[in-house]
């Protein structure tokens, strides 16, 4: 039997949930058990719950066969517990280290008491952190053994399921359980306490709770608030029972009404203190509901208010709460407008024209692209609206770029300069906004469907988790990111690492799809004519290794040099080698800054690809992909073809930047092949043949395995059908078996080989058709 029972339910958790496990299985403390229940999730939850389980047999997995909630799942996760004691902990929240030591040296320090209280603390998406305010109290009472009756001031602790641990023959005894339904904690926070005989105090906080910005039923505004007060009128017709002895004549005498008055006074303060925060707070409350909030929290407290405690002054009547209230909303809109003054009058006009927009009728066909800061007419925006030609021709796309990218637009698609009178009309008719960034100025409306593509899988530390780390680099902050993703209806994802990610990094209620990126489409697409073609287009020598170089961008605003001497490396690889060298759109150039480089590329050693938009087809033309800390490396995986990581400066880029992968660990998912130090090395990589060996194939397929999960050659067509089409399911994935692989060069050179005079291509064993 386990000393401890930790009870986790999980529902659209999954950015949270490893971290969660981890803080309990890490535990210094190794007698537990953890009792994971998915609450039918529709993300990646329950596969997260399944790994753990395969890799730790102290992790049940238990999956509900139908939504129910947290309160039941926790109740059937109780009911699986064989541990001395039960503890819960919420999906997205994590135990401190150390804390289940100091648990169990506390309860066998005091006797095995039915409860024990710990602290906790709160932590927000900034990851700023405050006190519970319960110090005081477990600090008063930590040396101590009591009940409520003897200090009535317990009842006034947080009412959570975290914050305890419960004796498993109280729980049973007393018939304890979660409500089914929202505020479902408050029945057991209350009665685990009142019907308990001993309990006890730790100081000390033991977990840290994690406050949400969307998806959680408490940051959800509507009706369901209510059953707050529904609680609390069913805690209070209850109390007497709920106390110790037995009112009804059996066993001890029920406590006296002086003994009980103390208990109802902290009970009623702390009701009324937190309905009134429920009914001030627009998250939960919408203005249309607050007052019939107000009548049913107002008689709720009125009704069991005892003797001789006061009632709230804003309480008196919805005048007067109203009154209180609004001076309140009026200050800070009042601040709000002395801070807004500050904008340009042109941008002010502007925007005063977008705002009247927003109240004209949406264009149902309207899809506003936007790429690359609306610099570029590329990437995953791109793809979805070549597909959307194709499939959806009654949609009209417009790409909305600065001036300075006009020409960027191919020839013959509409587009509209960022900041024109035209821009802000259509940012405020059009129905569908795809984008890698956002839109400059747009403010999202009712019935307006916003996509985020993302612009790669994310291996530096983005969205909020970039304010931890200096050398983030300029940009609109993690602030403004957030205010994007409020925007946001559905972002994308490639693989469940991102997905992870988004969910932490952009806390929203968006729905993330996981339907691969659509720019990888051409790595499962293209032919070996096509790849011919790319390499031919771009001057690559028939029968050349092809290497493309591509380091991400490092720095300020204009980027700096990486490093790493592209002369020196083309010399060292020699004639058969050639390098297609292509700067993150970020960074400055910084070819044919000396002489030795410039001559390179006259011989045609080195190629200044930069200038081309789409990185695609640059890496469908090379045999091989050299980068260092770029996110293309994940869909450069796509291709199977030889990845070479340079890592000269992977400690100073990881503690500047952060990073969620640690590609030179060598474990297979995390190293994408070969390793290089300098230039000396990679060349040494590359005539070696370990850079296409079978170590690097190895290590390869496990990158691929992880990183490329929903890259099937479909994603574009997914998107197009779910969002823009508004289908109910997305695509199915298509097998791993049946997905396909644009041939390397080789293959298509052989194929090319193979061809007869009239062009007609051969077929027969090895044959490979473009």
């Amino acid at each position: 039997m386990p000393r401890f029972s930790v009870i986790v339910p999980a529902r659209g958790v999954q950015g949270f949930l490893r971290a969660c496990l981890d803080s309990v299985l890490e535990q210094s403390h190794r007698d537990v058990e953890l009792i994971a229940v998915d609450d039918c999730s529709a993300d990646a939850t329950g596969a997260i719950i399944d790994e753990y389980a395969r890799q730790d047999p102290r992790l049940t997995a238990l999956h509900q066969r139908r939504p129910s909630g947290a309160g039941p799942s926790r109740n059937a996760g109780a009911a699986l517990a064989g541990g001395d004691y039960l503890l819960f902990l919420d999906g997205d929240d994590t135990l401190a280290p150390g804390a289940l030591a100091a648990v169990d040296a506390r309860l066998r320090a005091c006797g095995e008491p039915d409860v024990l209280l710990w602290d906790h603390d709160r932590t927000d998406v900034w990851e700023r952190r405050r006190p519970s305010g319960d110090g005081a109290f477990l600090e008063a009472a930590e040396g101590t053994l009591f009940d409520a009756v003897q200090r009535p001031g317990v009842l006034g602790v947080e009412p959570a399921a975290w914050n305890r641990a419960v004796r498993r023959e109280h729980w049973t005894g007393r018939g304890l359980a979660f409500a089914d339904g929202p505020y479902e904690d408050v029945p057991y926070a209350y009665e685990s306490l009142l019907t308990a005989g001993r309990v006890a105090a730790l100081d000390r906080v033991c977990v840290t709770w994690r406050e949400r910005r969307r998806g959680s039923a408490v940051t959800t505004p509507g009706r369901h608030h209510f059953v707050a007060v529904e609680r609390y009128e069913e805690l209070f017709a209850r109390l007497d029972d709920l106390l110790p002895g037995e009112p009804d004549g059996g066993g001890e005498p029920a406590p006296a009404e002086d003994v009980r008055l103390p208990l109802r006074t902290v009970l009623h303060a702390r009701m009324t203190d937190r309905l009134l925060a429920i009914l001030d707070d627009p998250d939960r409350i919408v203005p249309a509901d607050r007052a019939a909030f107000f009548r049913a929290a107002s008689r709720c407290i009125r009704t069991h208010r005892p003797d001789g405690a006061p009632l709230p002054a804003a309480l008196r009547s919805y005048r007067a709460y109203r009154s209180l209230h609004g001076a309140q909303v009026l200050r800070r809109e009042v601040a709000k407008e002395l801070r807004d003054r500050g904008e340009a009058a042109a941008r002010t006009a502007f925007r005063r024209y977008y705002g009247l927009r927003l109240h004209t009728p949406l264009d149902a066909d309207l899809v506003l692209y936007g790429a690359r800061g609306n610099r570029a007419v590329t990437g995953n925006p791109y793809a979805v609206d070549r597909k959307a030609r194709e499939i959806a021709p009654q949609l009209h796309g417009v790409w909305a770029v600065h001036q300075d990218a006009v020409d960027a637009v191919p020839a013959g698609a509409d587009h509209v300069t960022v900041g024109s009178r035209r821009y802000w009309e259509l940012l405020a008719r059009a129905t569908y906004l795809v984008t890698d960034g956002d839109f400059p100025g747009a403010a999202g409306r009712p019935g307006q469907i916003c996509l985020q593509t993302h612009q790669g899988t994310p291996l530096k530390a983005t969205g909020l988790d970039s304010h931890r780390y200096p050398g983030s680099p300029a940009g609109p902050g993690p602030g403004r990111a957030l205010e994007h993703a409020d925007q946001w209806t559905y972002c994308l994802s490639a693989n469940q690492h991102s997905s992870e990610i988004w969910e932490r990094a952009y806390p929203s209620s968006y729905e993330t799809l996981a339907t691969g990126f659509p720019r990888n489409d051409r790595y499962a697409t293209a032919t070996a004519a096509e790849v011919r073609a790319l390499r031919a287009a771009l001057g690559v020598r028939p029968g050349a290794t092809a290497v493309l170089y591509a380091p991400t961008h490092r720095g300020g605003p204009g980027g700096t040099v990486p490093p790493l001497d592209v002369a020196r490396l083309a010399a060292a690889l020699g004639p058969r080698f050639q390098l297609l060298v292509r700067a993150h759109p970020y960074s400055g150039p910084y070819l044919g800054v000396d002489p030795h480089t410039a001559a390179l590329q006259e011989e045609g050693a080195v190629l200044d690809v930069s200038g081309h938009p789409h990185i695609e087809d640059l890496c469908l033309a090379a045999d091989a992909l050299l980068c260092d800390f770029s996110s293309v490396l994940f869909d450069y995986a796509d291709l199977d073809r030889p990845i070479v990581v340079h890592t000269a400066d992977w400690d100073a880029f990881r503690l500047t930047r952060g990073v969620y992968v640690d590609l030179l660990s060598g474990r297979p998912g995390d190293t994408p092949g070969v390793l290089a130090a300098d230039e000396a090395d990679i060349a040494g990589a590359f005539h070696s043949g370990r850079w296409d060996g079978p170590a690097a194939a190895s290590l390869r397929a496990a990158f691929r395995e992880r990183f490329c999960q929903y890259d099937d050659g479909l994603a574009a067509e997914r998107v197009v059908r779910r969002v823009l089409l508004g289908e109910d399911d997305l695509l199915p994935l298509l097998p791993p078996g049946e997905r396909r692989t644009a041939p390397s060069p080789r293959a298509a050179e052989r194929a090319a080989a193979r061809q007869d005079g009239a062009g007609r291509t051969l077929t027969g064993p090895g044959a490979v058709v473009g």
